[in-house]
């Protein structure tokens, strides 16, 4: 059994308080790396070390806690990852002494990880087991996986932790909320069983919160593991004077929690942001006070949740049905109106109603233009019109609680057909210094979407009814790196995607190579069919939306091109030939109305007889 966890059977043990916070008050600019610092200024770190061995800590942590590729690629140091861990186990373990324990500090990694973000989990598995191989070979008593918001990010460290330091303990601990739940919005009861399933030697929370907050939570996690808890609050919550952050909590109020955390069942207390030597020192003196178990914290434990109905895609919306029977389907694009009358929109909702289109497509903000808000705009077309309507929902502008809160407020107005895509950045819009969130992309757009109708949130937390949404996604069959488009549609539909519907389609070549590529992902797939409307259309798409247009279309609108009217009828019957051609590849077609010419969109689609 490792020295920490025979540690751990004989009572309490204290771990150190703040780095950051130290380093800062010795001048250290906030922009500084502060990992590197264990090369280019080893003396102040150890100092910093040293000064916590002498308040009492047993355990002092690693200045580690951002040393990974791609926390270190913002400063230029990603090639220094093993250096840096490596200089930063020998700091700590000079100043410790053959008494106290070094604890492998490792923090997340700065960057979302699928399902919510663009890095795979092995790629995340394979940067954090890179960093704690470098404090492996320096010998460190236990790992400490601190400040996880995202539960997936620290089971992926977790696994790293036991691959490159197979027998070295590990310390997994969540930053929490005032509510006690992660930033993934997790409640203490889902990821307390989480991590106590994942096989982490001990469990607990660190950083965010004070100490008023954290003992709720620890009290809470007490009655759903047995792995021993830890408790590393911050000094308070922050405030701001003259520019500076504070933390105010003084050490007898740091030391009189420290004897509460123990007595609700913590073996490990310490400190994290704002707390400092002195913090620590009273602490320890705290601890030494015999009765601190006497006192037993009780707290009331929910029965188990109804699990929600989950409605089958057939009954989710007539979309769905004609999905999951194999009808072909149409829908035709419309735009929202950049002011606040949507007249024109709903008539022409009612013109496509009435010829037989069977849904209508209301994108968000294309060409991140400033519309009216598509889910306004879908609500009215369902209530005024008697048409289904597709809700485009972007990543660009929210973040992902308002991107749960936007898709539950969606499905109580009753709109249950979506298409979820990452959104055109600001910069390309009639607004480029805006700014844009993209806490998310499609895929993890999908992920959540996907949890909702599954009754529970991005945290697993129930959230009563489940929603019914038939969640469909983009595809390009015309682009240069189509392997990566390929590989993105295997993690969306993986994700719960029930339909894709693709970028417009010129190439049938194209679009026939894709639908073989992806055709064991096995949901239907819709053709985006655009009547083009001139050649100087025709230049843009190819060459400003990189669409893949062949010459041959460039060629024929060319010597259309004697009139508008002339040249939007060869862009009509374009589009439908390609839609008599991709008839027996797709399951559905998606028809644009380019400048609000509806009656070309349906001349389009009755090429089929698609009515």
């Amino acid at each position: 059994m490792s020295v920490f966890l025979e540690r751990l059977k004989r009572g309490p043990v204290l771990c150190d308080g703040a780095m950051g916070t130290l380093l800062y008050a010795k001048g250290v600019f906030i922009n500084r790396c502060y990992d590197e610092l264990n090369l280019s200024q080893p003396d102040m770190v150890g100092g910093i070390h040293a000064e916590y061995v002498k308040a009492g800590a047993e355990i002092i942590e690693t200045n580690t806690f951002g040393a990974n590729h791609f926390r270190l690629l913002r400063h230029g140091y990603e090639g220094k990852v093993r250096e840096i861990n490596r200089s930063g186990v020998r700091l700590a373990r000079q100043a410790a002494g053959s008494a106290v324990l070094v604890a492998g500090s490792v923090g997340p990694l700065g960057i979302r990880i699928e399902p919510l973000g663009k890095v795979a989990r092995a790629e995340a598995r394979q940067v954090f087991r890179a960093q704690m191989e470098a404090m492996a070979e320096e010998g460190v008593d236990l790992i400490l996986l601190e400040t996880f918001g995202y539960i997936d990010e620290l089971h992926q460290a977790l696994l790293a932790a036991r691959e490159a330091a197979p027998g070295i303990p590990v310390v997994a601990e969540v930053t929490i909320d005032e509510e006690g739940n992660a930033l993934d919005g997790a409640a203490p009861e889902a990821y307390g069983k989480r991590i106590t399933d994942f096989g982490a030697d001990m469990l607990g929370c660190n950083c965010s919160v004070g100490p008023a907050a954290m003992l709720d939570t620890i009290e809470r996690l007490s009655h759903i593991t047995s792995l021993p808890l830890a408790a590393q609050p911050n000094a308070g919550m922050p405030r701001s004077v003259e520019g500076r952050n504070i933390y105010l909590c003084s050490p007898e109020y740091m030391a009189s929690y420290a004897r509460k955390f123990v007595a609700a069942g913590a073996s490990l207390v310490g400190g994290c942001c704002g707390t400092t030597p002195e913090h620590i020192h009273a602490m320890k003196s705290a601890l030494r006070v015999g009765e601190a178990r006497a006192t037993s914290y009780h707290v009331a434990v929910a029965g188990p949740a109804v699990q929600p109905e989950v409605k089958p895609l057939a009954e989710r919306s007539g979309l769905g049905r004609k999905l999951a029977t194999g009808e072909f389907v149409t829908m035709v694009e419309i735009v929202p109106p950049k002011g606040s009358d949507p007249a024109k929109e709903l008539k022409a909702a009612k013109y496509l109603r009435g010829v037989g289109v069977d849904v209508v497509n209301v994108p968000d903000s294309p060409r991140a233009s400033a519309r009216m808000g598509n889910q306004a705009l879908c609500t009215l077309i369902e209530r005024e019109c008697g048409i289904e309507t597709i809700l485009h929902y972007t990543c660009r502008d929210r973040n992902v609680l308002s991107i749960q809160s936007d898709l539950l407020g969606a499905s109580a107005l009753g709109l249950h057909n979506l298409i979820c895509i990452t959104g055109d950045p600001p910069k390309l819009g009639n607004y480029p210094d805006a700014t844009a969130v993209f806490d998310v992309d499609a895929i993890g757009l999908v992920n959540i979407v996907h949890n909702l109708n599954l009754g529970v949130d991005i945290g697993a937390n129930p959230i009563g009814q489940a929603t019914a949404f038939v969640i469909g996604v983009g595809a390009n069959p015309g682009i240069s790196d189509i392997d990566e488009e390929v590989r993105r549609f295997e993690y969306k539909c993986e994700a719960g995607a029930h339909y894709a519907v693709t970028q417009p389609v010129f190439d049938m070549r194209l679009l026939e190579q894709f639908i073989r590529r992806v055709e064991h992902c096995k949901i239907p797939v819709l053709a985006g069919i655009w009547p083009l409307t001139s050649v100087r259309n025709a230049e843009f798409m190819r060459n400003e939306l990189r669409v893949s247009v062949p010459d041959a279309i460039i060629e024929r609108m060319a010597k259309a091109n004697q009139t508008s009217e002339q040249s939007r009828a060869e862009g009509v019957l374009i589009a439908r030939e390609m839609l008599i051609e991709a008839r027996g590849m797709v399951q559905g077609v998606q028809v644009s109305a380019p400048l609000g010419k509806f009656a070309a969109a349906v001349d389009v689609i009755e090429a089929l007889g698609a009515r």
